[in-house]
């Protein structure tokens, strides 16, 4: 053994053993102790890890191991030093003895192990005899934790009638335990309610449903799941889940009517699309699975469909026909209801679908006469005579009574003066020939009361054609305008022309042109029918001359095949243009119409000229007008016309204009226009100021002055109009307040000293000589 000093850790292990099942959780008294020497002989071997108990409750520290060291000679030199996770407040360590105890309840599920280290110093030197050496204490298991179900309450669906054994839903349940050791955390679940419909799976927690499951009979179940640890073992911690499970509905139930026969009615009178009744199939399925469709069996006669409302499920029976109580009186029909969506895996068991029968009685009403057709169709010729029959329409009353019916035209005010018809007997007639170029054709409605009841009226539309007889004479479609040069040869084509005709021909139109026999000029031009309803005129000669005829007038003949044919003569305007091949229109219009005036182009020219010259002359004069119109008057004298404006052309002197304006001329009674020699400023002001006191605006002077300065501006040409004279001298002697000026203080510039003046420069030199002047004066 090698000098070292080893350090021996007499290790106690505290184990807890179970007599038997049923006392694992009681047994924590009932210990068997047991001491595992463990020493280390090298740094490097780790020390193997003491146990622990959780949950044990005692007043005295439990001891659980001890530390001693080989260099220990029991004479109290030495001290134990315990440090780490827990020391001091968990564990403790004898200093004297190196005994370690345990002073509280550990909990292994809030920390399984406590790292802690160890070392022996010398009481007086305080040096480590043993270098530190570092242990595990691990708390061991006891099943102390109740399985928890984390997720629930839980809430599953599976759909009704699903086989045997289908999975609904997997509940979980956990264990605070330690899983490694024993079976505190081994679970197994069972099912406390349920019965007979569920099952659970022990190990895997997984709920499975029982065969035969009907929605209809019950909807939802309770189950309560039982999870135990100790796989279920006696003593066992165990917990509770609540499971809600919802069967679905699937398309498992048919149609059902509740009344095997319905009995409905309806009015003759009802029009199309009129509700008859309802019918109704129950499916005991909800949603899309208790969708239907209604149909119509056994209904030859086709008066009466069927529709669904998609929100109530009903079936709605419409009049699809007007019913006919002289007619028919009642209906029989089946309808049957079919559900919209089918699982076919329940097709087999049944058909889903229901009938039913429907009885329907036609009620009798007062009805309104009825024509023998809804549309008439009739045909008359144009030209017709006045009271040629068109046609005759036919009503009667369809009630057993048979009231008489009497008939009138209801249409507007151009309708009324072409046809009438007769109120006994329908006979429709015209009142004015009719033209079918006008119109080809009309339409009428009929009315038909009846005169027991003028309330019941019916109406049928009546349609009229006029046909066409050949009364419309052949014409040409448009006004031609034929030209031709001087210089143009025997046979050259100057125009192609056509025809229209208002009339309608069955066989289609065809026409026929030639010249008239009796036209002087057919020996200058001749027709040539094209036969396809076209001809060309042609010339028969070379060379016209302008000068011995400007236009040629030429009568074609137009006719039609019609029965009887029609003629017509359309007059064709040749106008001769003065050209060699090629023809101007323009001028030659314009030499036809000044032909047409008789006047010559030279006679034209001077129309035109002297037009020309009047436009000038008057458009001078308007602009003489206006240049005099926007020249003002008084021009010369412009800028001295003013209004209510005073102008001096007189900037002033500043300092050294000793020779202001004399104010004092506004208020002498003569106007003065000779210039008076300036007084003194000082004096001059104190004696306008003592004249303001002394007169007002009423007074005489002032009223005796402006008239004589209106006197003056009325006689003299010079002088520009006055519209107002301002005085600005007057400063008023009605104030309460007085007078503003310094001028009639008591206090005059005479008690006050201006030598400060002299010093202001000599820009202020006049001023301080008129003030220290004036006080020389003064003095």
């Amino acid at each position: 053994m090698n000098s070292s000093v080893l350090l021996r850790l007499m290790v106690m292990l505290v184990q807890l053993w179970p007599c038997s099942l049923s006392t694992q959780n009681s047994s924590a008294q009932n210990t068997v102790q047991s001491f595992t020497p463990v020493r280390r002989v090298k740094r490097s071997w780790l020390w193997e890890p003491l146990f622990v108990t959780e949950e044990q409750i005692s007043p005295d520290p439990v001891y659980i191991g001890q530390l001693k060291s080989d260099l220990d000679k029991q004479d109290g030199n030495l001290k134990y030093i315990l440090t780490g996770e827990g020391a001091g407040s968990f564990f403790v360590i004898d200093e004297l003895n190196g005994k370690i105890y345990v002073t509280q309840k550990l909990d292994r599920e809030k920390k399984p192990f406590y790292t802690l280290r160890a070392q022996a110093i010398n009481r007086s030197t305080n040096l480590p005899v043993e270098p530190e050496s570092e242990f595990i204490i691990k708390v061991r298991d006891v099943n102390d934790n109740e399985p928890q179900f984390l997720d629930g309450p839980y809430m599953a669906t599976v759909p009704e009638m699903s086989p045997e054994g289908t999975s609904v839903t997997q509940v979980t349940a956990t264990d605070a335990d330690d899983p490694s050791y024993g079976n505190s955390a081994r679970l197994l679940y069972s099912l406390l309610e349920g019965q007979p419909y569920f099952s659970v799976e022990p190990k895997t927690g997984v709920i499975r449903m029982a065969p035969q499951m009907d929605r209809e009979t019950k909807e939802q179940y309770l189950v309560i799941i039982q999870a135990k640890d100790m796989v279920g073992q006696p003593g066992a911690l165990s917990a509770t889940a609540t499971v809600t499970i919802n069967l679905s509905d699937v398309n498992d139930n048919p149609p059902e009517f509740q009344q095997r026969l319905y009995y409905m009615s309806v009015s003759e009178e009802a029009p199309v699309g009129t509700t008859v009744g309802k019918v109704f199939a129950e499916d005991r399925d909800i949603g899309d699975n208790a969708a239907m469709d209604y149909f119509i069996e056994a209904d030859s006669s086709g008066v009466f469909d069927i529709i669904t409302n998609n929100e109530t499920q009903e079936g709605i029976i419409l009049l699809k026909k007007r019913v006919d109580y002289e007619r028919q009186r009642r209906y029989s029909i089946q309808v049957k209801a079919v559900n919209r969506y089918i699982d076919e895996r329940f097709l087999k068991e049944e058909l889903f679908e229901d009938t039913t029968i429907v009885k329907i009685n036609v009620e009798d009403a007062d009805e309104p006469p009825v024509f023998t057709l809804e549309n008439y169709m009739m045909e008359i010729v144009e030209g017709a005579m006045n009271g040629a029959l068109v046609g005759l329409v036919t009503a009667r009353d369809p009630d057993d009574d048979g009231s008489p019916v009497r008939y009138s035209i209801v249409h507007s005010t151009h309708l009324k003066r072409l046809f009438s018809i007769n109120e006994h007997n329908g006979a429709i007639i015209t009142t004015e020939p009719l033209d079918r170029e006008v119109a080809s054709w009309h339409n009428i409605t009929v009315t038909a009361t009846e005169t027991r009841n003028p309330e019941k009226i019916s109406e049928a539309n009546v349609y009229v054609q006029v046909l066409d007889v050949n009364d419309n004479v052949p014409e040409f479609p448009k006004n031609y305008e034929t030209f031709i040069c001087e210089n143009t040869v025997s046979g050259q084509l100057i125009q192609s022309i056509s025809a229209v005709d208002q009339d309608d021909s069955a066989e289609g139109h065809h026409f026929f042109f030639s010249l008239a026999q009796e036209d002087a000029n057919s020996s200058h031009f001749t027709v040539k029918d094209n036969q396809d309803n076209t001809a060309g005129i042609f010339t028969r000669k070379s060379g016209f001359s302008r000068q011995e005829q400007f236009f040629f007038y030429l009568p074609i003949l137009i006719q039609d095949n019609g029965t009887p044919p029609l003629t017509s003569t359309n007059t064709l305007t040749v106008t001769v243009c003065d050209c060699d091949t090629e023809v101007n229109t323009f001028y030659c219009r314009y030499g036809a119409f000044m032909y047409s005036l008789g006047l010559s182009t030279e006679a034209l020219v001077a129309v035109f000229a002297c037009i020309l010259i009047f436009l000038v002359f008057f458009l001078a004069i308007v602009t003489i007008r206006q240049q005099q119109q926007k020249k003002p008057p008084f021009s010369e004298k412009m800028e001295d016309f003013r209004e209510n404006i005073v102008s001096y052309d007189d900037e002033g002197g500043g300092e050294e204009d000793t020779e202001a304006f004399d104010i004092s001329a506004l208020r002498t009674r003569t106007v003065m226009r000779t210039h008076k020699p300036r007084k003194k400023v000082a004096s001059e002001i104190q004696s306008l100021y003592r004249q303001s006191l002394q007169v007002g605006p009423d007074s005489a002077i002032f009223r005796q002055f402006i008239s004589e300065k209106l006197e003056e501006a009325n006689t003299d040409p010079s002088v520009p109009p006055y519209d107002s004279l301002q005085t600005y001298a007057f400063e008023g002697t009605g104030s309460l307040a007085g007078s503003l000026s310094s001028l009639g203080s008591n206090t005059s510039d005479m008690d006050q000293s201006y030598d400060y003046l002299a010093d202001w420069g000599p820009h202020f030199k006049q001023l301080a000589g008129m003030y220290s002047s004036h006080r020389t004066v003064g003095d």
